[in-house]
């Protein structure tokens, strides 16, 4: 059966609306607080709207279904300032408010990494977009994971490029941060395991304002492919087009940041007929279609990953906290963990006993500014 966007909101409405009622009541007034640090300023303060928007919407959804235990939630947004330091104050400040139920933290694994220390002394649920694999296998039991992480796209990466695109010798571009420290060792792994060779391992400060060096880098290893893990939208919108100034122009795949809408804006054509990992990919499932066009109707642009996983995100942990019937940071640690088969915005979570949600990501190609679905691969390991 199609689901329509009428149909994605009734059943999300009806999955939450159900145990919202019991003790209503009671709670006359009230509301349950979910606190969220975001980029309000700093370089992502772009994407850390987008963030918002996605949570708002699915905010305003719980809401209108009535509320979690009975309660109007209320999201209470800190600025992480884009930084390390800044995401720990946030944090620090939402913590001190013992009022707070859950939390959501940051796409950027650096800074979740900055943070961790201080979730784990709280013991509450924070959920995470950072995709460092590590993040959730380092005995931090309060961090859940609304995007799939990169052991997962290293192998998609490897695989497309190697088998799809039958090319052999890689060029890896990637921060020096632990997002892009973890990415390009996943990618590396992945290649020697299907025979092929890594020609440049060429790490990049962020927030930097010239690529030159290395563009010439990757001009001057003679790969014949370019993989890519870029932190920040408008460190790739540059690097790509220097890349194209300076006449690179072999096949190029990167992670989820070479399809945001930030990176799309800013790179412009220099980006055109490359092909990226994508873990929200708007054509990839009913769920995604409907969340796409409720997104359009609110934000005016289309939507990609800085929303989407903000938005399940919200949804799954409202769900949980009624699931659970009481905000004890155990009962809803437990409900979220036992999560399966639900159909979100990014795709069909499952999560394991380490916290990760996804275990997949789909393949999409840059048509002249458009982000084409091509196909979605899942692991089962």
């Amino acid at each position: 059966m199609k689901l329509t966007r009428r149909g994605f909101s009734g059943a999300l409405a009806a999955s939450i609306a159900a145990p919202a009622l019991i003790g209503r009541a009671g709670a006359q007034g009230a509301t349950l607080k979910i606190g969220m640090c975001a980029p309000v300023t700093g370089p992502a303060a772009e994407q850390g709207r987008y963030a918002q928007t996605g949570a708002k919407i699915a905010l305003d959804a719980v809401n209108k279904a009535g509320g979690v235990l009975g309660k109007q939630v209320e999201l209470i947004i800190e600025d992480d300032q884009t930084t390390n330091p800044g995401i720990v104050l946030a944090f620090s400040k939402l913590a001190a408010q013992d009022d707070i139920v859950a939390f959501l933290g940051s796409i950027r694994s650096t800074q979740v990494h900055a943070m961790a220390p201080d979730v784990l002394k709280l013991g509450k649920p924070v959920m995470i977009g950072g995709t460092d694999p590590a993040l959730t296998h380092m005995g931090n039991q309060w961090l859940f994971r609304f995007r799939p992480n990169d052991s997962y796209s290293g192998r998609v990466l490897a695989d497309y490029g190697v088998n799809t695109l039958g090319k052999k010798k890689w060029a890896i571009v990637h921060s020096t941060d632990a997002f892009g420290t973890a990415g390009g060792k996943a990618l590396t792994e992945a290649l020697g395991k299907i025979g092929a060779t890594v020609a440049l391992d060429q790490g990049y400060a962020n927030q930097s304002q010239d690529f030159t060096p290395v563009v010439l880098a990757v001009k001057q290893s003679g790969a014949d492919i370019l993989g890519s893990y870029f932190t920040f939208e408008n460190d790739l919108g540059i690097f790509a087009r220097q890349l194209r100034q300076l006449g690179v122009n072999i096949p190029y795949v990167g992670s989820p940041s070479i399809v945001n809408v930030s990176a799309l804006k800013l790179a412009g054509p220099a980006l055109y007929g490359t092909f990226g990992v994508a873990d929200y990919a708007e054509d990839s499932s009913e769920a995604s279609k409907a969340y796409g066009k409720l997104y359009r109707e609110a934000a005016k642009v289309a939507p990609d990953n800085q929303s989407a996983w903000t938005y399940d995100a919200i949804t799954i942990l409202c769900a949980s906290i009624n699931k659970a019937g009481k905000t004890d940071p155990k009962a809803i640690r437990e409900a979220i963990l036992a999560t399966k088969n639900f159909a979100g915005a990014e795709g069909t979570y499952n999560f394991d006993a380490n916290g990760d949600g996804l275990h997949g990501y789909n393949i999409v190609k840059n048509d002249k500014g458009n982000i084409v679905f091509d196909k979605h691969i899942d692991f089962n390991d």
